[in-house]
This record gives C-alpha cells, sequence and structure tokens, in this order.
C-alpha cells in the first residue's frame, strides 16, 4: 500500500462547540487544533474557512463528525442551528474527498487509535480484541456507538441509543422518571444523562423534597457536589448521574456482548473522574440480575483524550483512504 501523504481536515461538531484540526495523513497525529463556538457563527463553511485562514492550513479531503444523525445528503443538527448539505459544501470547499460522520462514529473510531495513557479503567477484566466494543458518552446529549472488527477494517455502528426511554431500576428511580414526565413528556435516557440531564436530575430532587429550587447550571451543580461544604441536592443528584450512566453502560453491554470493552466518551465525566470511579457506577452496572456475572468479565474505560473525536475522524478518513489501522 502507498503510504499516505499531506494532511487532512478533521472535525468534530457539538451542539455548543465546533472542533476542527488537521490530521497527518500518515500517522494519524492531529495538530492546529481550533475550537469555534457553535452558536456564535452561522454556518459550518463559515467556520471551516476561518480556520483554514486562522492555521494556515492546505487540505483537499475533509472528515467531519457531527452531532447529530448521518442518513442523507442534507445534514441538520439536532442541538445546533446548522444546517448543510454535504454535495454543497464539498463543491463550496473544492474538496476531493469529504466524509461525514455522526459524532460518535467517529469516537468509536478513535478507540483503536487512542493512547492507552488517556484511559482510565473502571472494573472489569481484560478487553478481547475481537469483540464488540460499545461507546457512550454524556456532553450537551447522550452519544452512543458500537464498534466491531471485521477482517482488516474497524466498522462502526451508529444510531441514536441516547434517545430510548429511561428504564428506571428502583422505587427512587421511579419518582425521578415520574417528576420528569409531569415536566417534560417523553423521557429519553438523554434527558437525565447530559449536561441538562444534570439539570433535570437536580430539579427533581429538589422538587421531591419540596425545597427551593435555585437556577443552577451543571457546572454548578457538580461544584457544588464537589466542594468543602457539599450541597446535599447537588450531592445525590451527580450520584444519580453516576448509578445512571452505570445502568445504561450495563444495557448497551448485554445489548451486543462488548467484551472488547464500553468506552465512556463526553465532556462530563472526566471532570470529576475521581470521583465517579467510587461511585456506584460500576455497581449499577453489573447490577442486572442472573446476568451480574457475565458483566463483571466487561471492563469500562473512560476517555480522558480530548482530541479523540478528531483522532476518530482522521482514522475514518484514513482507514477509508486505504490504511490499515
Amino acid at each position: 500500500m502507498e503510504l499516505l501523504k499531506g494532511h487532512a481536515l478533521v472535525g468534530d461538531i457539538g451542539g455548543t462547540n465546533a472542533r476542527l484540526a488537521l490530521c497527518n495523513l500518515e500517522d494519524g497525529t492531529i495538530s492546529t487544533p481550533i475550537i469555534y463556538s457553535s452558536t456564535d457563527n452561522e454556518s459550518l463553511e463559515e467556520v471551516i474557512l476561518k480556520f483554514k485562514q486562522d492555521s494556515g492550513g492546505d487540505f483537499k479531503v475533509a472528515c467531519i463528525a457531527i452531532a447529530c444523525p448521518i442518513t442523507g445528503d442534507y445534514v441538520k443538527m439536532t442541538n445546533n442551528p446548522w444546517e448543510f448539505s454535504q454535495s454543497q459544501l464539498k463543491t463550496s470547499l473544492n474538496l476531493d474527498k469529504l466524509i461525514v460522520i455522526n459524532d460518535f462514529t467517529a469516537m468509536s473510531m478513535s478507540v483503536p487509535v487512542l493512547d492507552k495513557s488517556n484511559l482510565v479503567k473502571i472494573g472489569g477484566g481484560e478487553a478481547d480484541p475481537k469483540a464488540p466494543i460499545a461507546v457512550y458518552g454524556a456532553g450537551t446529549g447522550l452519544g452512543v456507538a458500537h464498534l466491531i472488527h471485521h477482517g482488516t477494517e474497524w466498522i462502526p455502528l451508529s444510531g441514536e441509543g441516547g434517545h430510548v426511554d429511561l428504564a428506571p431500576s428502583s422505587m427512587y428511580e421511579d419518582m425521578i422518571l415520574v417528576a420528569l414526565r409531569a415536566r417534560i413528556g417523553h423521557v429519553s435516557a438523554e434527558r437525565v444523562l447530559s449536561g441538562m440531564g444534570l439539570l433535570n436530575l437536580y430539579e427533581a430532587i429538589a422538587m421531591s423534597k419540596e425545597r427551593l429550587n435555585e437556577k443552577l447550571t451543571p457546572p454548578d451543580i457538580t461544584a457544588r457536589a464537589l466542594s468543602n461544604n457539599p450541597d446535599p441536592d447537588c450531592v445525590e443528584a451527580l450520584d444519580t448521574f453516576c448509578k445512571l450512566m452505570g445502568r445504561f453502560g450495563g444495557n448497551l453491554a448485554l445489548t451486543t456482548g462488548t467484551f472488547g470493552g464500553v468506552y465512556i466518551a463526553g465532556g462530563i465525566v472526566p471532570r470529576f473522574i475521581d470521583y465517579f470511579k467510587n461511585s456506584q457506577f460500576r455497581q449499577a452496572f453489573e447490577d442486572k440480575g442472573r446476568f451480574k456475572e457475565y458483566l463483571k468479565k466487561i471492563p469500562v474505560y473512560v476517555i480522558t483524550d480530548t482530541k479523540a473525536g478528531l483522532l476518530g475522524a482522521g482514522a475514518m478518513l484514513r482507514q477509508s483512504l486505504g490504511y490499515v489501522l
């Protein structure tokens, strides 16, 4: 195989931020990452043109990961007003190749190329390199993807698993579900496992205890839970978040037998990784009745590399160009 040369544009576009960088096609390394506000710019094309000027980058191929379903040429983001035609964007930017994928497709593709020093293990045995992998993570929303290895290729399985129904497993979690259903109607997993989800949990807990519901942000809740004088409702919200993350991850592991590991991405969990490690996450992950022993063997890792989405987009592009990861 001829060595890949030059650089490509890679992007990780979320509801809040647009991260763009250059990917060295020969070795997959990421350089000149720049973050742009997704709300302060009118379009993805505008941001890419800004990046080209700011970075001085020269590229003819690109892979952009977007936080929304990719079901055809036209892309409309879920938590962001941006929308565009992939074919028109490719033409406007004068690209030879443009791949647009879901952000958690990119996150799953980062797993084969991540530096192990950017992984924090939370229980389980050793990962089976031939077995399926699950990746999920809380940020602006709740992303989910799976990854399987076939022949010489890694095949990402995209989906919108963050929008499945919330499945409570105790009377306490039933109370949370009832309180949220009364306020917002349909309660998906994302409604509790995301930045706004943490806020929803806090408000449901404060309401159930008839306490004054302060107007807090998700970072406020985390900060108050971890302070030297912790707010009890914030602590309960964070504890519930960790436990529900475990229940959801265990469900993913059961669905496809992810003995290749379950990987937690997203911007929320790494902010309180020590607290998370000592929470009831792992207990809830394994709490599946007769299948507890089955789940005990499956390792869970938290991805701490903030460039993982960009690395995954680069890996996806390089593999599409013939590179064996």
